[in-house]
């Protein structure tokens, strides 16, 4: 691995991989110096940081990968990588050009890496402009290729667009019939690959040479996500969803307990059934981290379930969370559960999805909803989040009380300070 400074020697102190690379995880920036459609694209702000920073920040904040790492030909590039906390890759001028693939400039990182014996299991390749890229989306990618689910997950964005292309005889229809106009609700969604990020197995990438083997698996993220930088029109427009959503930043819930129902918040709603009438459901891994973090920052939790199949008392305890299941009257139960733990009904954050739940709802200080909740659980909630159920969605309520926890120690400790 080699400096881009003169200054530094070859490989300066504290710059090596981590060992933790090896058999891990790592994400590889390529980050080159040239642009056509935006000179210095790497290297333009968004919201005051460089979109190469940017990138490394995000990464960094995902809890599965183990170094974060820039693949450039470019010295300043390397100076805002490594002030990010990013290692530095120099990658030859003849793998930077405009005709250089990025799957050479993966190639040459993980050469580099295996010249110190750290070549991960898992490479997650993710483009520096795309810079709405969330943590969670990346864990969750990262979730489907280390439990082998997959050899490759790649971000998408759901898509109900008419697609056309010229023909010789003038516009032909590329995925619809042109003779039906099928409404929008009718029509089977179509998925556009964001170019956001790429979760490899490594050895499969290393084997065929491409991004694309073995089994893949699509993740999907929101379209506002998706977002991605190609052109001086694209900065500017970066610029006004940054700006808009710092004015309506999503306002941290300081809660001291989390509550949620099972059926359409851990899950999909959906069950699969086999020959013998057993039943399974499937859970998102991203949730489990969001209640293990609940659990470390000292926030109780409950999953409190009308339904009385044993896989919600198997995932409650799989998650080390109390659980009441097979319960018809959901408020009663409610309440006897936060008087035997000693919490304010006002202080207790409610996820829930369906009309079975709008009486917690309006017992509690945080009544929330997934976004694809019944309608009327939609109006008895106060705040309903961007994910659906079973689609991470534990997880993004569990990011809102944490900031809210850490928002209200600031404010504690800083009123102490000034006392």
């Amino acid at each position: 691995m080699s400096q881009l400074a003169p200054a530094h020697p070859p490989v300066p102190s504290g710059q090596e991989p981590p060992a933790a690379v090896r058999r891990g995880v790592c994400a590889i920036i390529p980050a080159r110096g040239g642009s056509k459609g935006v000179p210095r694209k790497n290297l333009r702000e968004l919201g005051g940081e460089p979109l190469v920073g940017r990138a490394v920040r995000t990464l960094r904040e995902v809890g599965g990968i183990d170094a974060v790492i820039v693949s450039t030909d470019d010295e300043e590039i390397a100076d805002a990588g490594r002030g990010y906390g990013a290692l530095v890759i120099e990658r030859p001028r003849h793998l930077a050009g405009d005709s250089a693939s990025s799957e050479s400039a993966l190639r040459h990182a993980l050469d580099e890496l295996g010249s110190y014996g750290s070549v991960p299991d898992v490479t997650v390749f993710v483009q520096a402009t795309s810079p709405f890229i969330t943590p969670a989306d990346v864990d969750r990618a990262i979730a489907l290729v280390r439990t082998g689910e997959c050899d490759v997950a790649f971000s998408v964005a759901r898509s109900h667009a008419h697609l056309w292309r010229d023909g010789p005889d003038g516009p032909v229809g590329v995925n619809h019939d042109t003779t039906t106009r099928a409404r929008r609700q009718d029509r089977e969604a179509e998925f556009v690959e964001t170019g956001a990020f790429y979760v490899l197995r490594t050895r499969g990438f290393l084997e065929h040479g491409h991004r694309f083997f073995g089994r893949v698996r699509m993740v999907e993220v929101d379209a506002a996500d998706a977002l991605e930088i190609d052109t001086p029109d694209d900065l500017r427009l970066a610029e006004l969803v940054l700006a808009h959503r710092e004015a309506h930043r999503p306002t941290p819930l300081r809660a001291r307990a989390v509550v949620t129902d099972f059926d359409g918040v851990h899950t999909s709603d959906r069950v699969t059934v086999d020959e013998f009438g057993v039943e399974s459901v499937t859970v998102n891994r991203s949730d489990g981290m969001g209640v293990s973090m609940l659990r470390k920052a000292g926030i109780a939790m409950l999953i409190l379930s009308s339904e009385t199949n044993g896989v919600v008392a198997a995932r409650a305890a799989k998650l080390g969370v109390d659980v009441i299941h097979g319960c018809d009257d959901k408020p009663t139960a409610l309440r006897a559960w936060a008087a035997e733990n000693g919490i304010a009904l006002s202080d207790i954050a409610y996820l829930g999805n369906d009309v079975n739940d709008i009486g917690c709802l309006r017992l509690v200080g945080w009544p929330v909803a997934v976004a694809d909740a019944h309608p009327a659980a939609l109006h008895a909630a106060h705040i309903v989040l961007r994910r659906h159920g079973g689609d991470g969605v534990v997880r993004e309520l569990a990011d809102r009380v944490l900031a809210g926890t850490t928002s209200h120690e600031s404010s504690t400790r800083e009123g102490r300070n000034h006392g």
